[in-house]
């Protein structure tokens, strides 16, 4: 059984209170689901999705007062946990005094966050277009590279996610892509560094590093640099795998974004603010892109906000030439408040300092010991709080748990490793055939090690399927 909420009470949207369990409440708010909402990359009748009740900090409660922790951080968005305080009373009170105005007019809210933004970013990266989410974000970072260099042609990695909308579906490297296609004729992909399962037979991250722009460079010859605006890269991958880049790796992307006359484009929507430890993943490498896209972290989710950190060069070229796009509720000032609010928790907390530290001193060492203990633990991998525990039948041949894409009874193995994680009261984030270690920056090192202790057991279901 999993812990009960600690006051067994939780507030509706009425503001009305109620105690747990509420299979009434349950009871409607799953009727309501079931019958009216419809929900994205399902099969509607083979879902049933968790009513939830209440969360705060690391922790959510279910109607019958089941609590989780909440090691995905929903959708690796919500750095600071849920309910935080300090963003909550930055949107009420925004809302108190100005709750929306359009783009075209200028807002203190919307400023600061930019100033402070381009204030952590790297180098000249000075200014900020605000967008409702990740997807958008991308969508109009490729719009920016097309303008500027007037090619369109935009290069992209194979196991990458870069969104739902056209261009961002089409960028994107994973099996969301097929039956969205035809979408965006001016894409093409190529491999990315992955040393666990090389496609380029290296013997070391190094290796596998030269290789990889070895291979990449090929890739801008054979389809014409002439013709290719851009190269969009997640700096740390996220859903498909948190393979993190080898030592020089961006480096070497950057050095054939500048010998070609390419864009590059750091997508940090997943791994921006805080998620590794630094403002921005790409501060781990010493590099500097020519845009970064950004979204979930910046404010938590708590309001929907995206955004493009352009360089000084982007920006200049629309100094003149109108920029063609443009979205109605670019820097919404509620989102734009919990940024701001954002930024101050950060640096009042020391939160990129405490990722750091419970990264490497408590995350790092303990999936270490599962790498040494479980035989279906083919390798760990990550940084600060995103890491992956990739799973096989084989430590020998690195057969994966569960094949590319599984579903059905050929992702049962993942489903029971899933279930035990969800019995013990941790909520887990599980893509084919990994388990990743995402929880909220805010969690306290008690939960932490509780969550990494309910993971190690229940690797113990996934060892039954190994050889």
């Amino acid at each position: 059984m999993t812990d009960t909420l600690t006051t067994a009470a939780y507030t509706d949207r009425l503001g009305a209170t109620h105690t747990l369990p509420d299979p009434e409440a349950e009871a409607r708010v799953r009727a309501d689901d079931r019958g009216h909402v419809f929900h994205s990359w399902s099969a509607q009748a083979l879902i049933d999705p968790l009513p939830v009740a209440a969360g705060e900090g690391s922790t959510f409660w279910d109607y019958q007062g089941n609590a989780f922790l909440d090691f995905s951080s929903q959708l690796v968005n919500l750095n600071l946990g849920h309910q935080h305080p300090d963003l909550v009373r930055a949107i009420q009170e925004q809302a108190s005094r100005l709750a929306t105005i359009q783009p075209a007019m200028a807002n203190d809210v919307r400023g600061e966050l930019a100033r402070r933004i381009a204030e952590v970013a790297p180098g000249d990266l000075n200014k900020v277009f605000f967008t409702n989410g990740g997807a958008d974000a991308n969508e109009n970072a490729v719009r920016m590279a097309r303008a500027v260099t007037g090619k369109r042609k935009v290069l992209a990695m194979y196991r990458s996610y870069h969104g739902n909308t056209t261009t961002a579906i089409t960028l994107t490297g994973d099996p969301r892509r097929w039956t969205n296609e035809p979408g965006d004729g001016s894409v093409a992909h190529f491999f990315g560094p992955y040393a666990y399962r090389s496609p380029f037979h290296s013997s070391s991250a190094e290796e596998e590093g030269q290789r990889a722009l070895e291979h990449l460079e090929q890739v801008i010859v054979l389809e014409g640099a002439s013709t290719i605006a851009a190269i969009i890269i997640e700096s740390i991958v996220g859903t498909n795998g948190i393979l993190v880049p080898p030592p020089g790796y961006l480096q070497g992307v950057r050095d054939l974004c500048d010998k070609y006359g390419i864009v590059f484009i750091a997508d940090e929507v997943m791994v921006g603010f805080g998620r590794v430890g630094e403002w921005f993943a790409v501060d781990r490498f010493g590099v500097t892109p020519d845009l970064i896209t950004f979204a979930k972290g910046v404010n938590s989710g708590y309001v929907p906000l995206g955004g493009v950190v352009i360089s000084d060069r982007i920006a200049a070229h629309f100094d003149t030439v109108a920029f063609q796009g443009g979205l109605t509720y670019s820097g919404h000032p509620l989102a734009c408040a919990a940024g701001v609010a954002t930024f101050e928790v950060f640096e009042r907390d020391g939160i990129l300092e405490r990722v750091r530290d419970l990264g490497s001193r408590v995350v790092e060492p303990r999936l270490k010991e599962m790498l040494e203990r479980h035989p279906s633990v083919g390798e760990i991998r990550g940084a600060g709080l995103f890491w992956a525990i990739e799973l096989v039948r084989s430590k020998e041949t690195r057969e994966p748990l569960v094949p590319f894409n599984a579903s059905g009874a050929d992702a049962a193995p993942m489903g029971a490793l899933a279930a035990a994680c969800k019995k013990a009261g941790v909520w887990p984030f599980t893509h084919f055939n990994r388990l990743h270690v995402a929880p909220p920056l805010v969690i306290s090192e008690e939960e932490l090690r509780r969550g990494l202790d309910v993971i190690d057991r229940a690797l113990d279901v996934a060892d039954e399927y190994t050889a």
